[in-house]
């Protein structure tokens, strides 16, 4: 009996497969490799391809026999997804369609979903509970609620019993140094901070130091990308208890500010990393930060890895062993 992960090359599909294993599971990772790095595999069976052929996923369920699946193939870029949204919705939603069929169809009855808080889009109270309203204010943060709500009908029609997971930030490297993130292009904050002290951009940009924050700089939540992985297997032991469907928000319960994280980051490598304040992004919230009291409560979780410069650390250890990211 194996466990399905779908985009599980990825940052945290493959954090997620390392776990996993060291959880003794079976594991079949199907991944197209336009995001994903074979080397970020530390195991599994890999299968290169996409969730949208049908041939092939049904040549992957032929061959194992799935029990459960950990979803994650998705695209991810918000200022992408609002320039071609199409590709957002052929890729994120109807890919979920033709996952959630094969299951149907080989009667794979439980998946957790690596879904995002960006289905919220701008809160109304922070921190974040699963009861807030979910307004998306672009197409990514949609494709995941519709992607969401599929399962829901799924679940409703056919018994798939799903958990979707939304979360803010990832951050963070695997303890082994094995694997850490590696984006094209590179979008998120901690990696482009340590661009700098790694000789690969000359200075980190601010946007925004305006906001009603303490040091007029945004604050976002992240966690440690093993956390997240954690908390996916502890949805998964839910489902196979006999767990009902639900949502659940994973944060640290504090925010971090922009200012702040550059401030850990020098800390931590020693280097004066130079930055430079730019206008604001539209859309850019003051404060996102994810309640997690309801994972905590039904699913044990809580995160472990929740010092900011152990989390930093860990990314710079992996990016100083991995300066031009993976190979293949």
């Amino acid at each position: 009996m194996a466990v399905l992960v779908t985009g599980g090359a990825g940052y945290i599909g493959s954090h997620t497969v390392a776990e996993l294993i060291d959880a003794k599971e079976e594991v079949v990772v199907v991944d197209n490799l336009s995001q994903g790095h074979r080397q970020a595999l530390l195991g599994g069976k890999l299968y290169v391809g996409d969730i949208r052929d049908a041939d092939f996923m049904e040549t992957v369920f032929k061959e194992n026999d799935i029990e459960s699946v950990i979803h994650f193939a998705a695209y991810s870029l918000v200022g992408e997804s609002m320039q071609n949204p199409a590709k957002y919705y052929d890729n994120n939603v109807y890919g979920t369609q033709r996952l959630l069929e094969i299951m149907k169809k080989y009667g794979t009855k439980r998946i957790v979903f690596s879904s995002t808080a960006a289905t919220y889009g701008e809160p109304q109270t922070v921190p974040i509970e699963e009861t807030a309203p979910t307004q998306p204010t672009n197409t990514y943060g949609e494709t995941k609620l519709s992607m969401e709500k599929m399962m829901k009908w799924f679940d409703a029609a056919h018994g798939i019993k799903y958990v979707a997971l939304r979360y803010f930030n990832a951050a963070g490297a695997h303890h082994s140094g094995r694997i850490g993130e590696d984006h094209s292009p590179e979008t998120h904050l901690v990696p482009l901070i340590l661009q700098v002290p790694l000789g690969k951009r000359e200075h980190v940009s601010i946007f925004g130091d305006d906001y009603p924050t303490e040091d007029g700089t945004c604050i976002r939540d992240y966690l440690h990308v093993s956390d997240l992985a954690d908390a996916h297997l502890l949805a998964l032991e839910r489902l196979r208890s006999g767990g009902e469907s639900s949502v659940y928000n994973l944060g640290s319960g504090k925010g971090f500010s922009v200012k702040e994280m550059i401030d850990v980051a020098r800390k931590v490598t020693g280097h004066p990393i130079p930055a430079v304040l730019e206008p604001r992004r539209a859309g850019d919230p003051a404060v996102l930060i994810a309640s997690s009291a309801k994972a905590k409560r039904e699913l044990n979780w809580s995160p472990r890895r929740d010092n900011l410069e152990e989390i930093v650390e860990s990314a710079w250890n992996w990016h100083r062993q991995h300066p031009d990211g993976f190979t293949e």
